[in-house]
């Protein structure tokens, strides 16, 4: 029998922005109760479990990612029984639940903060980063904020300067004080001793900062940067050193791992924004001592040849060692994949073929609601953006909303969202409706349908769930690679474009693999792929 406690060592795991996702109470904004209404369509999916965007206490200045009050749900989303609701019909259908956790900084409505900013000598007065004015007044250092502009703000009630990796209602917190560090674990159990099953921890590698605040140094002329922030953002323009990754972090980790192994079966999966993002994938989650796995930028940005995914996945398994990938291609903070990669494809072969990429990977996997329905990047016209980080760099970069606009479960008025009448917190992307769960639900072309066989097709071969990966050479355009365990042995060979390409079978095959909707040619040991076609054969 299989031992549940790693069900998420190549589980598949839905992400569920709450906002908008289902409005049940009719406000025009998405709620827990919603969510719950429509668990029996996600456990359709045949996914493993779900992870929940923050719906915890907050201003909403960065959409939960600020929050402040670690163990309440704000009430926009409902109630604390609303979660525990959830949380009972999640586990009676055999999804596990993940919720996100926003450690490394607080909302400045926090009482922490409200306490620390209060003056130098209070009991919180070190809970976050504070430092002292240069002589001439300006910043600590040169470290900037994500979202525009210095990462420092200066406070006339401590007459000093605190840090913001984010928006400037974001304080940092100290992570080098020891009781940050256990207040935040805390928190963490109280979820734990809740029945949540795991966490998905933002900006994982942010937590701690150099206590000598020495400045960023600039990316040489030449050199790549940060896979972290988009290109106008001057932030990718430093190399960063020691505003973020910092050795301290692995031991606090640790403390994190040593939680986690009080609940058999719960799981970490972090987020990893960083200049070398795969190195420090496999830092984080090597060792089997600290998080179980992680995920980075470099399948959610613009590159998508066949090459540079072979090079992404020769560099990870050059540096990974034991460490365990999350894969994904669109989440929450960037354009949906099927506008990323495939606005110039074929709007449903296309995100079919990147699912059957995605769920062929050695790793976990994160699908981001909607992307079971091929749904593309929204346009929000300026007047409606609500993110933060859009306001600031618009038009260059329009900000996150074209990702996170309500979810179509109909065609009807706001896509069956929330009722008719009442205006959504984002609108409905008219273009999305045909998309909508109900026209996809029972048709066996629709890319949910195809969603739904590649997921019964992935869990009916173990290989494809936990095996081994090695790449093979089947020329430039395709990739190609064979997924392996003890008792079976697949090559997949996937062609990601739209023409169709032929190569020489690098190995020996057996029959073909069925059940996964696809087609293939076959002439002796020459594979014909039409466009947009994968094929697994048996070894």
């Amino acid at each position: 029998m299989q031992d549940n406690t790693l069900w998420w060592r190549g589980g598949v795991i839905y992400q569920i922005y709450p906002r908008s996702f289902m409005d049940a109470n009719g406000d025009g904004i998405g709620d827990l109760a919603g969510i719950t209404d429509k668990l029996d369509y996600v456990a359709s999916l045949g996914v493993d479990g779900i992870w929940l965007s923050p719906f915890f206490t907050s201003p909403m200045l960065d959409f939960g990612y600020d929050v402040s009050d670690y163990r309440d749900v704000d009430p926009m989303f409902g109630t604390l029984d609303d979660f525990k609701a959830l949380l009972a019909k999640a586990h009676s259908l055999g999804l596990k639940v993940m919720i996100d956790q926003v450690i490394s900084h607080t909302s400045d409505q926090h009482p922490w903060f409200q306490e620390s900013r209060a003056d130098r000598h209070n009991a919180k007065a070190d809970w976050y980063v504070w430092a002292d004015p240069k002589p001439d007044g300006t910043p600590p250092n040169n470290w900037l904020s994500i979202f525009g502009g210095a990462a420092w703000t200066f406070d006339s009630r401590r007459r000093q300067y605190y840090l913001h990796n984010f928006l400037t209602s974001q304080p940092d917190l100290n992570f080098h004080h020891p009781e940050v560090r256990q207040a935040q674990l805390d928190n963490m159990r109280f979820w734990l001793e809740l029945g949540v099953d795991g966490f998905r921890l933002d900006t994982v590698n942010f937590y701690f900062h150099d206590a000598k605040l020495r400045d960023n140094p600039p990316v040489p002329a030449g050199e790549a940067k940060t896979l972290g922030a988009p290109d106008a953002n001057p932030y990718t323009w430093q190399r960063h050193v020691y505003d973020l990754s910092r050795p301290e972090n692995l031991d606090f980790l640790r403390d994190l791992r040593a939680l986690m192994d009080e609940f058999p079966g719960t799981t970490t999966v972090g987020e990893i924004g960083d200049d070398e993002p795969l190195a420090r994938m496999a830092e984080y989650t090597a060792g089997g001592d600290k998080l179980h796995m992680a995920y980075t930028f470099d399948l959610l940005n613009t590159p998508r040849s066949a090459a540079y995914l072979r090079e992404v996945l020769e560099r990870f398994q050059r540096l990974a060692g034991d460490a365990w990938p999350c894969w994904a291609l669109s989440n929450h903070d960037v354009v949906r994949s099927a506008t990323r990669w495939g606005a110039d494809e074929d709007p449903v072969a296309y995100p079919k073929a990147t699912l059957a990429m995605l769920f062929s990977l050695r790793g976990s996997v994160c699908l981001y609601q909607g992307e079971e329905l091929g749904l593309m990047e929204a346009e929000v016209p300026f007047e409606r953006i609500q993110d933060p980080y859009g306001k600031v760099l618009w038009p260059e970069f329009k900000g996150r909303d074209g990702c996170r606009t309500p979810l179509p479960w109909s065609d009807a008025e706001n896509g069956g969202f929330t009722v008719p009448g009442v205006e959504p917190w984002l609108p409905v992307e008219a273009r999305q409706l045909p998309l909508a769960v109900s026209r996809q639900q029972d048709d066996p072309a629709s890319l949910l349908s195809a969603t739904r066989r590649l997921l019964a097709f992935r869990r009916a071969h173990p290989a494809l769930v936990d095996g081994d990966l090695q790449l093979v050479d089947v020329g430039d355009d395709l990739l190609g690679f064979v997924r392996e365990t003890d008792d079976e042995r697949l090559l997949c060979v996937i062609n990601l474009t739209g023409q169709a390409r032929e190569t020489r079978l690098p190995m020996a095959v057996q029959a073909p693999l069925e059940g996964h909707g696809f087609t293939h040619e076959r002439d002796g040991d020459t594979l014909r792929l039409p466009p947009y076609q994968a094929a697994w054969f048996a070894l």
